[in-house]
């Protein structure tokens, strides 16, 4: 029976958890996920976890926040004056918004405190300085 390389297309079943348990995300309930092994489409973790898996195997892997989405940063919290948003923005902590970087690429921010004339916002993945616990399935490799 052949093993996952890099390279390979392949399609998994996950369930992502954090520590304390909380489950995160999995595609039980969807199309399995479908990925190049190798081609930096996910997390490095994920990638090596699943590299060398059979077809039909099951596993349970623990990533460390490094091999993961990294460590947060906090130089990625930012204050914005109010008066530099839209005026039909209303913001609310935890409320999701989009910027432009420097180099054109779009920015996810999340809204984590509203004050009378700033708003504070995080560009760090939710994911940032967690380890990630998944349970993957390699359930076929195209």
């Amino acid at each position: 029976m052949s093993q996952a390389k890099s390279g390979d297309t392949v399609r998994v079943h996950y369930t992502g958890k954090l520590d304390d348990g909380t489950q995160f995300d999995t595609s039980v309930e969807r199309d399995p996920l479908k990925f190049e092994l190798g081609s930096g489409q996910l997390i490095n973790g994920f990638d090596v976890a699943v590299e060398g898996m059979q077809v039909g195997e099951n596993k349970t892997v623990r990533i460390e926040a490094d091999d993961a989405y990294g460590q947060r940063d906090e130089q990625l919290l930012q204050n914005i004056p109010k008066d530099a948003l839209p005026e039909d923005l209303n913001p609310s902590v935890g409320m999701p918004l989009q910027a432009q970087g420097p180099d054109g690429q779009t920015v996810k921010l999340l809204v984590v405190a509203v004050e009378d004339e700033t708003i504070t916002v995080d560009g760090n993945n939710p994911l940032a300085g967690e380890a990630l616990t998944f349970d993957i399935e390699l359930v076929e490799i195209v």
